[in-house]
């Protein structure tokens, strides 16, 4: 499995530079045609699911995170504090390490009803983490980070559907992307004081997600030490080429935050009840996920994903009109397609440069004439010549589907 941080810059997706910052990378064009496919497709499937997008500051006041829980348990991993005005003991804003207690904020502000639940609540939103320079690296590590996020507020009996609902999510996520999880991990407190001090709170989210787990089938291993400061967690762990893991997805559940917060709903009885809150992210951040992508299909990305999904190839500059009609046709389509002239040398050397692109469509003599395109596949197989039109709306229909399949043989 090659390292992502090299074949990222050969591929020119991501760099780095002293000037900006150590984990602070940004994104070139194709790298940020990744991303927004990423972005898109998590938002749909987000949407599709039920969920309501929000967006939310990057910064808040340290008093939001004073009672969040965030200063107390997790301040080491968080930015300094900046003094707004001149004057010291003034107001403080911080750089937000997470978005839930964001979130919670926006819960509070509009009173709900018990019909309204399960409200959920998504965002693809930057968050902030202080980092050693010593554990950066590329997109795994970072100081910056565009993290798909959301938060589910539930009465207790919706727990379980939900946390299930969730995996799920992550499950369909994983095959439209091509990658398989390396374990799944039920993260619990260990010793010492980086966890709310609440017993009972602890007993009844890890029997939720003890249950969500045994019914779900799916094997895991439960590890101390590795629960959030608030709560237990089911991480979904991936794996580099030398084996090394690290946590792409997760659900966790959380009775804190809404105590902090004072979060509530009217229940059918007319009283003010307290939701739970639970935690999930699909994909994790948007920057390992690329990572781990670049890493599991060396830059063959799936077609739906490749920055280039079609190649055109004229044979001669005879039939470049008939190549740029094409990749216009591609355009109103909705794919992402490149010409790639004689100028770029012989036809051979043309189609070993675009080895990574899904598909590559040669417009000879005969093509050009009868209206067909000849296609190649990234995987060597070379259907039958096809009229242009036909081609590109089975191309499209595999696109949209987001399969992982290049040719539908039916």
């Amino acid at each position: 499995m090659p390292d992502h941080r090299k074949l990222g810059r050969e591929l020119d997706l991501f760099d780095t530079d002293p000037l900006i910052g150590a984990g602070l990378p940004y994104w070139l064009p194709d790298g940020a045609t990744i991303r927004h496919t990423l972005e898109e497709y998590i938002r749909d499937a987000e949407r599709r699911a039920g969920y309501r997008h929000v967006y939310s500051p990057v910064l808040g006041k340290r008093e939001l995170y004073e009672l969040s829980g965030h200063w107390s348990h997790y301040s080491d991993d968080m930015f300094p504090p900046m003094e707004l005005g001149a004057q010291p003991g003034g107001e403080q804003v911080v750089l937000r390490p997470s978005l839930c207690p964001h979130h919670a904020v926006i819960y509070r502000s509009r009173a709900h009803s018990y019909r309204e639940l399960p409200l959920r609540m998504a965002e693809l939103g930057g968050m902030y983490r202080s980092e050693l320079s010593g554990v950066l690296g590329g997109l795994t590590r970072v100081r910056a980070i565009q993290l798909n996020d959301a938060h589910i507020f539930c009465t207790l009996d919706q727990v379980a559907d939900e946390a299930g609902a969730a995996l799920e999510m992550i499950r369909r996520a994983y095959q439209a992307l091509g990658i398989a999880p390396a374990r799944y991990r039920l993260s619990l407190p260990g010793p010492g004081g980086k966890y709310v001090a609440a017993p009972e709170l602890w007993r009844r989210s890890t029997a939720l997600l003890t249950d969500v787990l045994d019914r779900s089938g799916l094997p895991y291993e439960a590890v101390e030490g590795e629960a959030a400061f608030y709560g237990p967690k089911i991480d979904v762990q991936v794996a580099d080429g030398a084996g090394r893991e690290s946590t792409l997805s997760t659900v966790q559940v959380d009775f804190h935050q809404p105590e902090r917060f004072d979060l509530h709903y009217i229940g059918p009885d007319g009283a003010r009840h307290r939701p739970v809150m639970v935690h999930r992210s699909i994909i994790g951040s948007v920057e390992r996920a690329v990572a781990h992508l670049i890493e599991v299909h060396g830059g063959a990305f799936p077609a739906w994903l490749a920055p280039t999904q079609l190649v055109v190839l004229p044979v001669s500059e005879a039939e470049l009109p008939q190549a740029e009609a094409l990749v216009r046709r591609c355009a109103d389509l909705g794919l992402r397609a490149e010409p790639a002239g004689p100028e770029r040398g012989s036809l051979g050397a043309r189609i070993r440069a675009a080895r990574l692109v899904p598909y590559q469509a040669v417009v000879g003599a005969r093509e050009a004439a009868d209206g067909r395109v000849a296609l190649r596949l990234r995987d060597g197989r070379r259907p039958a010549p096809q009229a242009a039109d036909d081609t590109l709306a089975r191309i499209a229909a595999l696109v949209a589907a987001h399969s992982t399949d290049l040719w539908d043989e039916a």
